[in-house]
């Protein structure tokens, strides 16, 4: 991509997210965030009342008088998006490629993320991890991200969520909320998703094309496997076909929230063909 066009593209990205970031919010950016940190604030004179686990000894030791500990929630968080850039992101035969959701929902969260002084960080993934920008703050920062969102060109076209989820537990030491953005069509990762979902607060955005959910009857088409690269001749005019594919399709989905419920994930599904800014605040509302 030319530097003018994506200049452009990354401005427009950014009028665009900007707005809907103050949208789907509201204002209630930090109650959607679950398990933030509680930092130690100061201490003070006992009260009736008070936890007495929260007795700081030492100090009550020196001034013969109980003190109790005051802690407070953290006012910075940490942000990470784990963002899928494997061949499948870029199917769509709706509005949007895959990718270009995942693009524009990541932005709108990075924005929120900014907007209230959190930092963002970012691991782009295939089946390996392609690229991690370290958590920051900052404009500047955000524009970098949309930039890397707009022309990052992965090494790999197929996808494994294993790999990014285990970084994620390793590199990220403090306690963060990770989004994942991806369409889900990976092999097992149920394992190193619940390790992570125990350490961090993770939340599952699935991206999917209309046309994935079932198979139109067009007749005899040729279909490739943009991960590997496979093709084949499907007949679409089989009922038979059609329906196998369907119930592959539904099974799928059903394994998938079945996954995320298990390791207590919050989701949301989102469609390349609708907008994605009603199941976001859905999503919001719900935690």
């Amino acid at each position: 991509m030319e530097a003018a066009e994506l200049i452009k593209k990354v401005r427009k990205i950014e009028i665009k997210t900007r707005g809907l970031t103050r949208h789907i919010f509201a204002g209630e950016y930090h109650s959607a965030f679950k398990g933030r940190g509680i930092a130690f604030s100061e201490v003070r004179e006992y009260q009736y009342g008070d936890d007495i686990r929260s007795i700081d000894w030492n100090v009550t030791a020196r001034f013969n008088h109980p003190y109790i500990k005051i802690f407070e929630e953290e006012r910075e968080m940490t942000v990470m998006l784990l963002i899928d850039v494997s061949g499948s992101g870029s199917f769509g035969t709706k509005v949007n490629f895959k990718r270009d959701v995942m693009t524009e929902v990541a932005a709108v969260l990075s924005f929120s993320a900014i907007f209230n002084n959190d930092k963002i960080g970012v691991i782009f993934f295939s089946d390996r991890v392609e690229k991690f920008i370290p958590p920051q703050k900052g404009r500047k920062h955000i524009l970098r991200i949309i930039r890397e969102l707009l022309d990052f060109k992965s090494e790999s076209s197929k996808t494994s969520l294993d790999e990014p989820l285990r970084f994620l537990t390793n590199a990220i030491k403090k306690r963060c909320t990770a989004f994942i953005l991806s369409d889900f069509i990976a092999p097992g990762f149920e394992e190193a998703l619940r390790i992570a979902s125990s350490k961090h607060d993770i939340v599952a955005v699935k991206v999917f094309d209309p046309v994935e959910t079932s198979i139109p009857d067009i007749g005899l088409i040729k279909v490739t496997d943009s991960e590997t690269g496979a093709s084949e001749w499907i007949d679409t005019s089989s009922g038979n076909t059609r329906k196998v594919y369907r119930q592959w399709w539904e099974d799928h989905q059903a394994e998938i929230r079945n996954i995320f419920k298990k390791c207590g994930v919050d989701s949301a599904f989102i469609s390349t063909d609708e907008d994605y800014v009603k199941p976001l605040i859905k999503l919001f509302e719900s935690r």
